[in-house]
């Protein structure tokens, strides 16, 4: 039952951050969806900036219930690689390693949160557990 717990808290921890990013895009876009977007390079903000805050809130949620986990994974892996390659790896040669690895300290963990879910999957306390029984 202790791991069960333990897969539910590292649910609760990975899915609410980026349910919380994902919300924020919208609610703060010139700071965190649109503009941001636009200031780093990537391509179509309008679009990119709507579609990466819903698939945020959409698979954090399915993570917070344990519905679909692994394959809730793959596209927040992929959200999370692309903002550690295009907001954080540049921050190297601008204010150097240290720098980057304290601003990136959140990301690294979202990512190794993601890869630990796509591993062990989504613990007996979850939906995806009912749905198997």
């Amino acid at each position: 039952m202790r791991t069960a717990k333990a897969l539910l808290l590292v649910r609760i921890l990975v899915g609410w951050v980026f349910v919380s990013e994902g919300i924020q895009k919208f609610v703060f876009p010139a700071q965190l969806g649109v503009g941001r977007f636009e200031k780093i390079g990537i391509p179509s903000p309008q679009f990119m900036a709507s579609f990466v805050g819903s698939v945020e809130i959409a698979c954090g949620s399915l993570l917070l219930i344990g519905l679909f986990t692994r394959v809730a994974v793959v596209p927040l892996l992929g959200v999370i690689l692309v903002a550690i390659a295009t907001t954080k790896l540049p921050m190297i040669a601008k204010t150097g390693m240290w720098s980057m690895l304290h601003e990136a300290r959140a990301d690294f963990s979202m990512l190794l949160g993601l890869v630990f879910l796509l591993i062990t999957g989504a613990g007996t306390l979850s939906l995806d557990a009912r749905m198997r029984r």
